[in-house]
């Protein structure tokens, strides 16, 4: 492994510098910094659109030590805008490795930083909040402190920004069903993950994927049997078009499911508000409760906003939908996981039941999409 530069600091907002290694590619990037408490699935994490804008700090302290590989990608291309690790595998050992991570970072110019300690970072955050930050090594690295954080702070936050675009197919495709046909799906990607996909296809359903900014009449066209709305990056408040959209769709009673983004779009579909959480969820250990079943699964999450619920279990939808219930609950804070229309054949959750990485504790979440679709199809035949 070859001697590194040992010029790199992490500077946050709030003026606080960490020293430490070059790792990836050598420059400057800036981005909202928050942490992912998973054991494993690094490269998920990279790969996952809805990290876009961020520097990711990984807590589990050795990464890279299984390489890539094309298969485990969730995306084309690695979406952090840099990535913060204590330590880097010297080796790369596992029979479905194609390359290291580091290859990786370089080839999608990715700045990176190792050798500090996240586990004083991700304290620091826990109790201060996720906040912007900028990674600067090599000769960027040399430059006046104060300079430092004056560039820093001038960077965008995430509250107010629109990503969906960004992330977004710029062209719709579709993808054909597995096994025995059940019916197809539209889905507005706003940064949806490939296992999102996979989970669809294996499960009898054709797949329609279209750009962010499709309209309704766009995502109905052929009659699909259920909307899909994705995970994606960015503020919820800005996707005034889509909740529009998604507004049409509930209107005309088409069984809609959405993960993630497509949860808080439903969210404010229905009239209820979204917010921005402190240092957010992200990590593959998270417990929420269905109520629907009492049990309580262990979920994989990243997210930086939530869907504000005031009431109980059962509330009416302010935007005149009929009754909604908090289908979900994180058992660590009480925030709202999950939202079931009782009126009208939608439902969506705030975690990643596809799981990748992850636990596959919510995967039942896709057969309850085939369940909702086969009795909507039962209602049309009679």
């Amino acid at each position: 492994m070859p001697i590194r530069n040992r010029s790199a600091l992490l500077v946050l907002e709030d003026g606080k510098v960490f020293k430490g290694v070059p790792f990836g590619k050598t420059g400057t990037t800036l981005g909202e910094i928050v942490f992912a408490t998973g054991m494993s699935g690094y490269q998920e994490t990279l790969t996952d659109p809805s990290y876009a804008g961020q520097i990711v700090v990984q807590t589990a302290p050795h990464i890279g030590n299984t390489g890539m590989n094309s298969k485990d990608e969730e995306s084309d291309k690695i979406w952090v805008s840099g990535y913060v690790v204590r330590d880097v595998s010297r080796v790369v050992s596992n029979f479905r490795s194609e390359r290291s991570l580091e290859d990786d970072l370089n080839k999608d110019s990715v700045v990176g930083i190792s050798e500090l300690d996240t586990r004083a970072l991700t304290l620091h955050l826990r109790e201060i909040g996720v906040m912007r930050a900028g990674i600067f090594s090599g000769a960027d690295a040399t430059k006046p402190l104060v300079d430092l954080v004056a560039e820093v702070r001038s960077a965008a936050k995430m509250q107010g920004q629109s990503l969906s675009s960004v992330v977004s197919t710029k062209v719709a495709y579709e993808v054909a069903h597995k096994g025995e046909y059940v019916g197809k799906v539209a889905i507005l990607d706003l940064g949806i993950k490939r296992s999102t996909i996979e989970n669809m296809v294996e499960r009898g359903l054709d797949v329609f994927v279209y750009p962010a900014d499709s309209s309704a009449n766009v995502l109905l066209t052929g009659n699909p049997d259920a909307v899909f709305y994705s995970n994606g990056p960015g503020d919820p408040e800005t996707a005034t078009e889509q909740v529009k959209v998604l507004q049409e769709i509930l209107a005309k009673k088409v069984p809609f499911f959405g993960i993630c983004f497509g949860n808080q779009l439903l969210g404010r579909a229905l009239g209820f508000q979204t917010y921005k959480l402190s240092f957010g969820h992200r990590g593959i250990n998270q417990p929420v409760l269905d109520r629907r079943t009492g049990r309580v699964e262990v979920t994989a999450h990243n997210h930086g906003f939530a869907v504000r619920v005031d009431g109980g279990e059962y509330v009416d939808s302010p935007a005149g939908f009929g009754q909604v219930r908090v289908s979900h609950i994180c058992l660590n804070d009480d925030v709202v996981e999950g939202l079931e229309c009782l009126d009208i054949p939608a439902y969506s959750v705030q975690y990643h039941p596809e799981a990748a990485a992850g636990p596959h504790d919510a995967n039942y979440l896709f057969d309850r999409l085939i369940e909702m679709i086969r009795n909507n199809q039962a209602k049309k035949a009679i």
